[in-house]
């Protein structure tokens, strides 16, 4: 059986080819353009180019499924609680109140409440296609040599290696051990009652912390072996320097940042934009 993990896999594109660090320099400049603004018109603009750079680094469904379950009972649960503790902040933030329908007491659903939270669900929602293109297209050691590259410390950088390292190493060991405990007759199907579930998977649980300690401690151990810390610098095999490619992609994300906060002080003159005035 093939297990599908959340981790970086090396292809043949144009995203992969670039540095690491450009990848984390577009990943920042191009947050950084959706949280400057609550304008659902450039909120989507940025979408729709990380889906489609999504599809040029040839990410596929399967690979982030269980990622994207999570994200969307997040964001649901969020659009609900939002609403819940400040029904009226959409009438607020606009100006103007145009009532839909009435709920029960002070929960009003109003145009400009219905606006704000789909316009917060997409802003929300716009950074998840950059993290997952930063995070399954970039390989750990060479992020960590291009850090280095730009005077970060060897030592942060290669805590960072290890870290990118780490989540895909814990989602294969769990979906490891929870294969053999219901090798084993443990019920984790739709099958079972969600109480018996739940404690099936803190079962699965036990078993993977140590797992998980057993290889910080082997970590640990081969880096003090090998000296890890005692120069001040070291050298990297899988270091790659900066190209055309790299200052383009790096130049169009700055772009985009720049038409964002342009079209937030200079069109919008505020954060938001308001379609009722």
């Amino acid at each position: 059986m093939k297990i599908k993990v959340f981790s970086y896999s090396q292809l043949d594109t144009f995203i992969h080819k670039l540095s690491g660090l450009t990848k984390l320099i577009c990943f920042l400049l191009m947050t950084t353009s959706v949280m400057m603004t609550y304008d659902i018109r450039v909120i989507l603009c940025i979408m729709v180019i990380s889906l489609v750079l999504m599809k040029i680094a040839k990410i596929t469904f399967h690979q982030i499924k269980t990622m994207l379950i999570y994200v969307f009972i997040f964001l649901i649960a969020n659009f609900i609680l939002t609403f819940l503790f400040d029904p009226g902040y959409g009438a607020r933030v606009y100006g103007t109140e145009h009532i839909l329908f009435s709920i029960a007491g002070p929960y009003v659903v109003t145009e400009e409440e219905l606006f704000y939270l789909i316009t917060k669900f997409f802003k929300y929602l716009s950074v998840i296609p950059l993290g997952i293109i930063f995070i399954l297209t970039t390989n750990p050691s060479e992020f960590a040599s291009s850090l280095n590259g730009i005077g970060v410390s060897y030592k942060v950088g290669t805590a960072l290696s290890l870290t990118l390292r780490y989540f895909p190493d814990v989602t294969r060991d769990y979906q490891t051990i929870s294969i053999a405990q219901q090798a084993r007759g443990l019920e984790l199907s739709k099958k079972a009652k969600m109480k018996d579930r739940i404690k099936s998977i803190a079962a699965i649980l036990t078993p993977m912390i140590f797992t998980t300690m057993d290889r910080i401690n082997l970590i640990s151990n081969a880096m003090d072996l090998r000296g890890f810390g005692k120069s001040k610098t070291r050298t990297w095999y899988s270091k790659r320097p900066l190209t055309m490619k790299d200052y383009g992609s790096m130049i169009f994300c700055a772009l985009v940042l720049f038409a964002a906060l342009f079209v937030r002080y200079q069109i919008n003159h505020s954060m938001f934009y308001n379609p009722f005035i």
